[in-house]
């Protein structure tokens, strides 16, 4: 408990306890402990506000003092990219949860920054509606999923997460509550009662019209950047997200897995190429390609069931030239039963007779090929150059690495081993980007160990730099919300 000791040993720190008690109630106010972390970096306090107005009220109390304040939704995502470089106060969303203004057949829902994902998704189920999003993170909170920007196989079709958005709620650094629209129109409301809810039952949005988001648009000198482009990927660094208000669709009555065997990237490629060729309109085209494992060298009858179909197979070797396991490449196809009946015929017809269908999907979908304590990246590229980045990865590192992700779009993730000596990794890393720097792609290190966080640029070349420094300096101009957080260490 040594935050807690350094935070006693503060003067005035008793007072901002007490205070923090006040505003959230003695059970959701503490000294943060050992598990209270950002990327490493350990909070002093922990605040669990039991909605905007008493979060709003921790983030004043936070400026009266120049004290940091860190937004955690479930921390599924606390140790992505890089540490704050101070976390006085942890504000917990927990509380800042619910779901607003759903009824039946409507076409959008407000929701809770808090409110975990499963939950929305199961609410949502009992009207036949969902959110069309499906991120790897289990447990993960709305306001989490967007801060991180987070997306799953299906945004092949919808995009990812805050392609959904149509506005948001969030508290600016001096602790005012600002409602933005679709239209980037910002209103000034009331934070709504300890519930949650918003003042008077208003949708989000309500309130009297101000002039915030001209304000924020002309003084940063970012035209079209709108509240998803400010708040989605910015980890806390620019606001906190109170709720959200989200685009909802009717749950498709089938859902159907096309799974086909692949060897090379280059297969990948081609096949990806033939599947957005023939308009088959898939929700998702993911693709697993897992680390070789060698095949057993005892001597095996060639029709026994243990090898039959394996890529030595007398059968099938002639066409597999690359390592001595199989990835997959999978379709979602989603819609009317007879519409999909009618696509998975096509598309098996397509992927050719090792293609299977299937009403499950497989056990890796909707996950990530990194675990804890591993380097995690992301390599965005146009598709027609995913298998030149994948091969670009195989040659730095010097093996196969594990590679998962939406082939369709050509973002996928790949980790490396957490054993990596940081520089090893620097250095794979930076031969990757110089690939991909001719290909209008990009390679972003999603986590990592503090070590390898030390040694690396996490992020590489981003050209919109200047805009987000300018938003950071007009929204949290003092640095109080997440310092350090964001590319450029802003």
């Amino acid at each position: 408990m040594a935050a807690a000791a350094s935070s006693t040993n503060r003067p005035g720190a008793l007072e901002i306890t007490r205070r923090l008690a006040e505003i959230c109630g003695p059970p959701f106010a503490r000294f943060a402990g050992p598990a209270d972390e950002v990327a490493g970096r350990t909070a002093r306090w922990v605040a669990v506000p039991g909605g905007p107005h008493a979060a709003a009220e921790v983030l004043r109390l936070a400026a009266a003092h120049q004290l940091t304040v860190v937004p955690r939704g479930a921390g599924t995502k606390i140790d992505w990219g890089a540490a704050p470089a101070q976390v006085d106060i942890m504000l917990d969303t927990g509380r800042l949860a619910g779901i607003w203004h759903e009824p039946q057949g409507s076409p959008v829902a407000e929701i809770g920054a808090g409110t975990p994902l499963r939950a929305v998704q199961a609410t949502l189920d009992r009207t036949g509606q969902r959110l069309p999003i499906d991120v790897p993170s289990p447990g993960a909170t709305l306001g989490g999923v967007l801060a991180a920007d987070e997306a799953g196989p299906l945004r092949h079709r919808h995009g990812s997460p805050c392609a959904q958005l149509v506005g948001v709620r969030y508290l600016d650094a001096e602790g005012e509550l600002v409602s933005l629209g679709a239209a980037g129109t910002a209103r000034l409301g009331q934070a709504g009662p300890a519930g949650g809810e918003p003042a008077g039952g208003e949708p989000a949005g309500g309130g009297a019209a101000g002039g915030g988001a001209a304000a924020l648009f002309g003084a940063a000198q970012v035209p079209g950047l709108d509240v998803a482009r400010l708040l989605c990927g910015s980890q806390g660094g620019l606001g906190v997200l109170v709720s959200a208000t989200m685009r909802v669709q009717a749950v498709p009555a089938s859902r159907v897995w096309v799974t086909r065997p692949v060897w090379t990237p280059l297969e990948v490629h081609d096949l990806v190429r033939a599947v957005l060729a023939a308009r088959l309109d898939p929700a998702a085209v993911e693709l697993d390609l897992p680390v070789p494992v060698p095949l057993p060298r005892r001597r095996v009858h060639p029709d026994h069931p243990s090898v039959l179909g394996r890529p030595d197979h007398p059968s099938i070797a002639r066409r597999s030239v690359g390592p001595a396991a199989a990835g997959s490449l999978v379709v979602l196809l989603e819609g009317g039963p007879a519409d999909v009946a009618e696509r998975v015929e096509r598309l098996v017809g397509l992927l050719g007779p090792e293609a299977v269908a299937g009403h499950a999907a497989p056990e890796w979908w909707g996950r990530y090929p990194f675990g804890p304590g591993e380097t995690a990246l992301r390599i965005e590229v146009p598709i027609n150059d995913l298998h030149a980045a994948v091969y670009a990865l195989r040659d730095a590192a010097g093996s196969a690495v594990p590679v998962r992700g939406s082939a369709g779009i050509g973002t996928v993730h790949a980790a490396l081993p957490g054993s990596l000596p940081p520089d090893r990794v620097a250095s794979i890393v930076a031969a990757v980007r110089g690939v991909l720097l001719a290909r209008r792609g990009r390679c972003v290190v999603v986590a990592a160990p503090a070590p390898v966080r030390r040694v690396v640029d996490l992020w590489g070349d981003l050209p919109t730099l200047p805009r987000l420094r300018a938003a950071k300096e007009h929204l949290d101009p003092h640095q109080r919300l997440a310092p350090g957080r964001l590319p450029g260490g802003l």
